[in-house]
């Protein structure tokens, strides 16, 4: 990976065989951002998308591999209530199955880069957003402080 801050955003080349998400986190720990919003294109040779299941109260997970074109991506990272760094992510993949073009999307869990990825990271501006569990649903919405 290799990136670049202009101005307040982050341009971020994620290489072969690197995670996305995991080299998102790791630009925010280094340069201290402690919330942000970010998007991206690429082409990942495998993901991991889930559905959450109200009823379940969890994630539905599906795998996915091949010649994966990242069609977009969209996400933020934030702080835990224990100060921890985490995200949610949404992305859509296009794809061929069969001779077939598919499609894929979803909560992004995680997503390996096959050739490239091009990531934009713009950090929030005068204040701080951060990640507040709540019970009922068993998920963590954005908490304003």
């Amino acid at each position: 990976m290799e990136y670049r801050k202009i101005g307040q955003t982050i341009y971020a080349r994620i290489d072969k065989g690197d995670e996305i998400i995991e080299n998102i986190l790791a630009v925010c720990k280094k340069e201290n951002i402690d919330s942000a919003v970010f998007s991206g294109i690429g082409g990942c040779s495998e993901a991991e998308i889930q559905t959450f299941i109200p009823s379940l109260g969890a994630f539905e997970t599906e795998k996915i591999s091949g010649m994966l074109e990242l069609v977009s991506m969209n996400g933020n990272v934030l702080k835990d209530e224990n100060g921890d760094y985490c995200h949610h992510t949404h992305a859509m993949f296009s794809f061929k199955e069969n001779g077939e073009h598919k499609q894929a999307g979803g909560h992004m869990k995680s997503a390996t880069v096959l050739y490239t990825a091009e990531i934009e990271i713009r950090p929030t501006v005068g204040g701080i957003i951060k990640k507040k569990f709540d019970p009922e649903t068993g998920t963590g919405f954005w908490s304003f402080e």
